[in-house]
């Protein structure tokens, strides 16, 4: 995937283009509610692996603790989208995104999402500062 990071105000801005394939859509041609999501978690996933890193980190890894998603239009089979991912905030062991797609330049969903930070025996813990400043030089 191509590294389309870009500054916007005080943020960086990470955008992954996605193609809508028939497999992300009803017989219609529209695209499935739950596939905004997954496009929104391809776009984190994306945005690590541009800097060569992995969401799955040797001590932990991030799941969503809660996320809020507005679905303004459709989008269609064969659309060209945008899905942005921004940063919210960054606490010590969560951090909060707000993901858009848009087409053409117009916005069809938003959501904000917070991942939190989880040990790989299941438990709530504090990423270490080099994991804190590699999300910080990721998204800010």
């Amino acid at each position: 995937m191509i590294d389309q990071t870009k500054n916007t105000h005080a943020h960086r801005t990470f955008i992954l283009p996605v193609r809508v394939y028939y497999e992300d859509t009803d017989a219609g041609g529209v695209v499935y509610h739950s596939n905004y999501l997954n496009f929104c978690e391809r776009a984190r996933s994306e945005m690590f692996f541009s800097k060569g890193k992995n969401p799955i980190l040797n001590s932990g890894h991030f799941v969503a603790s809660s996320l809020e998603a507005n679905y303004v239009k459709p989008a269609f089979f064969a659309d060209q989208l945008e899905v942005t991912t921004e940063l919210v905030s960054l606490k010590f062991a969560s951090f909060t995104l707000k993901q858009t797609i848009h087409r053409d330049g117009e916005k069809i969903f938003e959501m904000t999402i917070k991942l939190a930070y989880l040990t790989h025996e299941g438990e709530i813990g504090r990423f270490d500062d080099e994991t804190r400043e590699m999300l910080h030089t990721l998204l800010s």
